[in-house]
């Protein structure tokens, strides 16, 4: 059968010269972006596999003469890697379990509880969205301090349960969430947590997921906030690991070996990405659509 479906420009459309020249500076245009994006990860993946010779020739070949993969042996072992991931990972998976469980039971409660003075809750939240993050970070430092939980997980864990921003985004999911699903549990005598557990986290899963993807990318890549509050280079995760070790000043590492460093880095965030990118504008779409 035809596909009978109108594009945005159609065949009679095509026929004027002034829409093919608009269409074809389009492709240049979308082109000239896609080449843009590349060349960095092109860039940075054929340099790692150079010569330091071909590194300070002049002018400098795009591409390797002589592919050394070795180079990637030795980046693997020129920096401890290995203990900069585990501490990531750490990082990342107790982010994120804090901030399910505290930003999770507090969206679900302004949503479908009876929370005293919620619309003065809600737009203290939201007034909160307004202050430079560049504010806080001498208070939080001192207040972990206090406490002393610098050099640990625990300061990256705790502040994570208080993120306003992600608050208003499960908020606004679960606003779409029909009430008549959770008064049908509590006549069945659910309580309001297992309400939670079982009726609104299967449901939020694209919320739940866009939640992920999104401290996936904070963590991998925050480097300002570790050089902080982390003390010891074993507990350094990876973006902090990686400026002291590769792109400090003061490195004796060969280029073309911080080149493949910052090859095998950048392999796990697409993998994640090109997995789970579905979520992404799937979980905000929902999210911003109430039912």
């Amino acid at each position: 059968m035809k596909n009978t479906e109108r594009s945005i420009i159609s065949s009679f459309d095509f026929k004027r010269w002034q829409v093919k020249l608009g269409y074809a500076v389009m492709v240049l245009f979308i082109g000239i972006i896609i080449v843009s994006m590349l060349y960095p990860f092109l860039n940075t993946l054929l340099s790692s596999l150079k010569t330091t010779g071909e590194f300070f020739a002049f002018p400098a070949p795009f591409f390797p003469k002589d592919w050394l993969w070795h180079n990637y042996i030795d980046a693997w072992h020129v920096i401890p890697m290995l203990k900069f991931l585990k501490n990531t990972l750490m990082i990342f998976i107790g982010t994120v379990v804090f901030a399910l469980v505290f930003i999770g039971m507090t969206s679900f409660a302004l949503s479908h509880m009876r929370v005293p003075f919620k619309k003065v809750v809600m737009l203290f939240f939201l007034s909160t969205l307004m202050i430079p993050s560049a504010t806080y970070l001498i208070p939080n430092f001192l207040n972990l301090q206090s406490l002393g939980l610098l050099n640990s997980y625990w300061a990256f864990w705790l502040p994570a349960g208080a993120n306003a921003f992600y608050l208003l985004l499960m908020k606004n999911f679960f606003d779409g969430l029909h009430k008549e699903l959770f008064e049908a549990g509590r006549i069945d005598g659910a309580s309001e947590f297992l309400c939670f557990i079982r009726i609104a986290i299967p449901l939020s899963v694209p919320i739940l997921m866009t939640l992920i993807i999104f401290y996936f990318s904070s963590t991998w890549n925050d480097f300002y906030w570790p050089s902080l509050v982390m003390l010891e280079k074993d507990m350094y995760p990876l973006a902090t690991g990686i400026f002291r070790y590769v792109v400090y000043s003061g490195s004796t590492i060969q280029w073309n070996v911080k080149f493949a460093v910052l090859s095998i880095t950048m392999v796990p965030p697409l993998i994640f990405f090109l997995i789970f990118q579905r979520y992404i504008m799937g979980g905000l779409n929902v999210a911003g659509v109430k039912g």
